[in-house]
Order: C-alpha cells, then sequence, then structure tokens
C-alpha cells in the first residue's frame, strides 16, 4: 500500500501555515535583537546599565511567561469552536502589538507609562505564539494525510526558525544600513512595523484557509467535547502531559542553547568575535530548518520512536563537537556548528509525538499546555542552569544537552517497550494453541 502524496490543496496549507508561522516568530523574537536599543529607550536615562537590562530583559522574559496562560485559553476554544478560528486569532494577536510597539511613544514623551505599555504589549505577544505553535502543528496533522503528519509538522517547525532567521537577518540589515544614532532616533522602529505589517497579511492570507476535516466530522458527529477541555486532559491524560512536556523539553533545549545562546557564549565566554560568532549562527539556522524537514520526513519513512533515538544522539555527539571546538580549537566553531545545527533538527520530530498523544477532541488543549508549561519553565530556567555550570566546565552547554536528550530517550524506550507488551497481550497477536 502506496502513501498517499500531498494535494495541491494540503501544499497550500502547509504552505500558509509555515509563512504566518515564520512572520509569527519574527514578530516575537524580533524585540531580543533590539533589547539594548530599547533598554536605552523606554527606561530612565540615568538608570544603571545593568537594571536597564535586567529590566528589559524581564520584559522580554514576560513573552514567556504569558505563553502557557495564552496557549490555553485559545487551545479551549479550539477544541470548542473551530481550529481555524484561533488559527486566524493567534496571528492577529501577535501582529497588533507587533505594530503597536513600533508606533510607541518612549520615556522621553510619556515617562513610565512606557515601560508598562511596553511590558502589555509583549505579555500579548507571548500570549499569540503560545496559541499559535500548538495550534499550527494541530492544523496542519489534521489537514494532511495520517503517513505526511511527519513531513508536514517538519515544514512547519522549520516555518518557525525560518523566523528566527528573518529577525536576525532585519538586525543585521538595520545596523548597516544606518549607524547606532540613527537606529536610537527612530529607524528601531521599521522592524517592528514592518512586521506587524506583515503580520496582518498572514492573517488575510489565513483567511482562505478551511477548517481541518478532522474538526469538521467532530462537529458534525456531535462529538465535541463537553466542559472544559483541559478538565479532560488533566483527569485522563496526565502521563501523555508529562511525556510531551519531556519531548517540549527536549525541543526547548535544542533550540534555546545551540542556537539563541550560542552566539552570546561563544563571544564572552569562548572569545570568538561578534561577526564571526552571528554569520555562524546564521549558516546553523539554516541547517536546523534543512534538519526539521528530513526529521520530520523521517518520521513518516522509519517511525517516529527511530529518528528520536537516532537523532538525540546525533544531537549530543554535534553539541559536544561543538563546545570542545570552541574551548580547544575556535577555528572549526565556523564549521562544526551548522552541523549542530542540523542534528538538532531532530526537534522537527517532536511535534509528531504530541499530535498522536492525545485524542482529537482534546489535541489541541492537550498538546498547548504541555509545550508551553514545558517551555516556560524550561526557557526561563535553562539560561540560568547553564551560565551557573559553565563556572565548572567549558562544556556545559553539551552536557545539559546530553543530560535532557538522555531523559527523552529514556521516555522514547519506555514507550517503545508499552507498545510491545500492549502487543503480546492483545488477543490478535496470541498463539494459537
Amino acid at each position: 500500500m502506496h502513501a498517499r502524496n500531498l494535494s495541491a490543496q494540503d501544499g497550500r496549507t502547509l504552505l500558509l501555515a509555515a509563512l504566518g508561522g515564520a512572520l509569527e516568530f519574527y514578530d516575537f523574537i524580533i524585540f531580543v535583537y533590539f533589547a539594548a536599543t530599547i533598554g536605552a529607550l523606554f527606561f530612565p536615562p540615568d538608570m544603571p546599565d545593568w537594571l536597564r537590562q535586567l529590566q528589559t530583559f524581564g520584559i522580554f522574559a514576560a513573552g514567556y511567561l504569558a505563553r502557557p496562560l495564552g496557549g490555553v485559553l485559545m487551545a479551549h476554544f479550539g477544541d470548542r469552536s473551530g481550529r481555524k478560528r484561533m488559527f486566524m486569532f493567534s496571528v492577529l494577536l501577535m501582529a497588533v502589538p507587533t505594530l503597536l510597539m513600533g508606533l510607541l511613544p518612549t520615556y522621553a514623551a510619556i515617562g513610565a507609562f512606557a515601560p508598562l505599555l511596553l511590558l502589555i504589549l509583549r505579555i500579548l505577544q507571548g500570549a499569540a505564539v503560545g496559541g499559535e505553535v500548538p495550534g499550527a502543528w494541530v492544523f496542519v496533522s489534521e489537514h494532511v494525510p495520517a503517513e505526511r503528519v511527519g513531513l508536514a509538522c517538519g515544514v512547519l517547525t522549520a516555518g518557525l526558525t525560518v523566523g528566527i532567521l528573518l529577525g536576525s537577518v532585519t538586525a543585521s540589515i538595520v545596523n548597516l544600513l544606518w549607524t547606532t544614532q540613527q537606529v536610537l532616533s527612530g529607524y528601531w522602529r521599521v522592524p517592528f512595523i514592518v512586521g506587524g505589517l506583515f503580520g496582518l497579511l498572514a492573517l488575510w492570507l489565513r483567511r482562505y484557509l478551511s477548517e481541518t476535516p478532522v474538526f469538521q466530522a467532530l462537529r458534525e458527529r456531535r462529538q465535541l467535547v463537553e466542559g472544559l477541555p483541559l478538565r479532560h486532559v488533566l483527569a485522563g491524560h496526565r502521563w501523555n502531559v508529562i511525556r510531551c512536556m519531556v519531548f517540549s523539553w527536549l525541543l526547548t533545549v535544542g533550540i534555546v542553547i545551540v542556537i539563541l545562546m550560542t552566539p552570546t557564549l561563544a563571544q564572552t565566554n569562548y572569545g570568538i568575535a561578534v561577526q564571526a560568532s552571528l554569520q555562524a549562527n546564521m549558516w546553523a539556522t539554516v541547517a536546523l530548518a534543512v534538519g526539521c524537514v528530513l526529521c520530520g520526513a523521517g518520521a513518516d519513512r522509519f517511525g517516529v520512536d527511530r529518528v528520536l533515538l537516532v537523532g538525540c544522539m546525533g544531537m549530543v555527539a554535534s553539541s559536544l563537537l561543538l563546545f570542545i571546538a570552541l574551548t580547544y580549537a575556535p577555528r572549526y566553531f565556523g564549521w562544526v556548528y551548522p552541523l549542530a545545527g542540523l542534528c538538532v533538527g531532530v526537534v522537527g520530530a517532536v511535534p509528531v509525538v504530541l499530535v498522536n498523544e492525545f485524542p482529537p477532541t482534546i489535541r489541541y488543549s492537550g498538546i498547548s499546555l504541555s509545550y508551553n508549561l514545558a517551555y516556560a519553565i524550561s526557557g526561563g530556567l535553562t539560561p540560568i542552569i547553564v551560565t551557573l555550570w559553565l563556572r565548572s566546565s567549558p562544556l556545559a552547554p553539551a552536557y545539559y544537552v546530553a543530560a535532557v536528550a538522555a531523559i527523552a530517550v529514556t521516555v522514547v524506550l519506555l514507550r517503545l517497550t508499552s507498545a510491545t507488551r500492549i502487543q503480546a497481550l492483545s488477543p490478535g497477536s496470541a498463539p494459537a494453541e
């Protein structure tokens, strides 16, 4: 029996979903590339530099802390009212605050209201991305044939990765076109305004998407979940939530350490030049997008558990190689970093596990709770743990990746053992007497 290929409609759905996800992640991440500028403009000029930086990154972190609440609320309506509505609402909730950030008066104009309004907009951005990522995985997985879910999730995750790359490239272009003083005088607004407008374009394009066939069938058969979907998730699927949190932790650590933290660590801890670290990061991010697609497609062909087992080993080995190169042979950093990015592409297979852990009636809520809770906790704690660990070992980031990968591999092996035991106990597999 041959696997069905993606239809033209499936391809369009996947393309629009990936494009919207890329633009939404660009809107979410662009803040960090202009953190120094924002700190200078939105806080008192006589504030100590360390306190200004702390408060600026505190506002950035607020976006992560808002993810679980926004994700769970949107998932509730996604399971009750439809996937498409929330899929459109999430991009609107991201585009409008991003546009408003680009139009915000600074501290010089409105005083303490400037950072307060910035915080509110950042919280709205966090709520939006908390609903977008799980919603996008559910949306595309319920549109494509079952034997193409891995490819669809891999392409979509690659799209989110491209959003990070767009943020990096845009920041580089702005700083190349204008001087630091010109950026401070107003050109910092350009990436936010452009991002907001592109977000509204993504919203307009998503009008042409249709509701998922899975949700339509549930609605027609009157099988939609009664009451609070989250209550059903917690009552009957707690182990599913824990397993999904582990795999979400793996995804978070791969992205946060290897892609987001490594350029700064390379500069501050290992003496790599700024331009060299950023250029290597760009190629690592491109390789990550490729790896997401390859691992997603591999999950369809070889099974998601096999891909996760092999992929985790590759991520551990390449992360160790990366930080060994940084510590002992920095001249090889630019070559090793893209390899590490490619191996982190195993995260493209993670959503395949997540969408299969919950029944369709509560799928959006189950994924949203697991993914966002794990991301909020790990995203906040990982930089702190790695920073403290680095005081005792220059290979600390790689050791942390290895520890989380080992936990994920253990969960995969337990899943496989459990599935084998169930198959052995099923009546159809019992030997004839």
